[in-house]
């Protein structure tokens, strides 16, 4: 992708039809977990902020989505569900030609909700 965008819409304007589908429900996937984060572009690609940092990215390639990060923590706790993606230290990818995990994300963002609200210092309820 060669223009910066300045919104989630124009970043996800960019890519073919199959992609921004796959795009547009990881979206809202983690919209719904994170009602109370801010979506913004950071570092070019799609990011939710929650309590003045960083939440969760995504980002659109030619034949996968990564989300980031997936910390230790969340590898560990999600294992056997990770085990069949590839990814990077502290990435995830989900191939374009098979549907996207949706559940699998979800559980990713609520993860990481509760790692974002420990580094904030609030309560975590149980």
């Amino acid at each position: 992708m060669a223009a910066k965008s300045h919104s989630i819409d124009e970043y996800i304007a960019t890519f073919p039809d199959e992609v921004r589908k796959a795009l547009q429900e990881i979206r809202g996937v983690i919209r719904s977990a994170a009602p109370e984060a801010v979506e913004t572009i950071s570092y070019n690609m799609p990011t939710f902020n929650l309590n003045g940092t960083y939440l969760i990215y995504f980002a659109g390639w030619k034949k996968h989505i990564a989300l980031y990060p997936v910390t230790g923590r969340i590898a560990e706790v999600l294992a056997t569900e990770l085990s069949g993606y590839k990814g990077t230290k502290g990435s995830v990818h989900f191939p374009l030609n098979k549907p996207m995990p949706l559940d699998l994300i979800r559980k990713i963002t609520e993860l990481r909700i509760v790692e974002n609200q420990e580094a904030a210092g609030k309560h975590v309820a149980d």
